[in-house]
């Protein structure tokens, strides 16, 4: 790779004329800029100058590396100017994934703080599979990942996983629903259309495995990647749906319906994923120190 401070002697030398006005230009010997023109030349492989008489003179390459130079170093002093024409006050940028299995309220709730902040904050959410976010937060396109498990040691992404809390689950259902069903929780779940998230997730796994533990054989009407729409047919009395136990009052509101049981065996985790171990960003650390205080630190 190119060393832009060489490239910055010889671009100097090149509008300066020559190695005497670049040193007083730049404030260096001339032998520190010549000895810096060698090595750019010896990495690059070519001759820059040539010598006529006392003056240097670009050679056919030279000229083509100083037409690149002066756009690198005009892109340079643009930036510079943007960078110092940005208002003082202009929010900072705050780049999240969520993992799409991840409970859009549940998300909501861990993310609100960020907008809360004394500082005025741009948020950018971006909704995706827990690879394609941790392939975004490699390269520096996100600030964190929202995720339902830690990074799975398969995956040879560079990132750290933050846990920040579980909770347990609670079966839901619309009061019409809720009298068809017969007995107690979780008796009442035996052949009960359910709503479920979709297979190959890790709440899905632990609610199967806890429907045969207790040896309950549901009618498994739909499954869902969105959570946001399982509520919604569930909202409707397609069937009894699943919701984390840390929100029962808000999805009872939002969707009119009724919690029928509470499972403490199966847990719903919550992960912040970070390129950092020791998160630095102000609004990445407000948001993950909010859901372990105020979400979760009763559950």
């Amino acid at each position: 790779m190119v060393n832009y401070k060489h490239l910055h002697y010889f671009w100097a030398v090149a509008r300066e004329g020559g190695v005497a006005r670049a040193s007083e230009r730049l404030h260096l010997t001339p032998q520190t800029i010549s000895g810096q023109l060698s090595l750019l030349e010896k990495h690059l492989g070519v001759n820059l100058f040539t010598r006529v008489g006392r003056n240097l003179e670009l050679t056919e390459t030279g000229r083509l590396v100083l037409s690149y130079a002066d756009e690198i170093f005009s892109l340079g002093g643009e930036l510079e100017e943007v960078i110092h024409q940005l208002p003082e006050d202009r929010p900072q940028q705050f780049r999240v994934g969520v993992v799409d299995v991840l409970p859009k309220s549940i998300a909501h709730r861990i993310l609100e703080p960020a907008l809360q902040m004394p500082e005025p904050v741009h948020m950018i959410c971006r909704e995706a599979s827990l690879d394609m976010l941790l392939a975004e937060l490699t390269v520096h396109r996100l600030d964190l990942v929202l995720a339902d498990r830690p990074i799975p040691p398969t995956v040879s992404t560079r990132g750290f996983s933050h846990k920040l809390g579980e909770c347990a689950i609670s079966f839901f259902a619309t009061k019409k629903l809720e009298k068809k069903l017969i007995g107690g929780f979780p008796a009442c779940l035996e052949g009960a259309p359910l709503l479920l998230p979709s297979n190959g997730t890790q709440l899905r796994s632990s609610i199967d495995q806890w429907l045969d533990k207790h040896r309950l054989h549901p009618r498994i009407i739909a499954e869902f990647d969105d959570s946001a729409l399982m509520k919604a047919f569930g909202q409707e009395g397609s069937g009894v749906f699943i919701a984390p136990a840390v929100i029962d009052a808000e999805v009872e509101r939002q969707y009119q319906v009724t919690a029928i049981g509470q499972v403490d065996e199966v847990k719903e985790y919550f992960y912040a994923i970070s390129v950092e171990r020791r998160v630095t960003h102000p609004v990445v650390s407000t948001v993950m120190e909010a859901a372990r205080i105020k979400l979760f630190s009763d559950k």
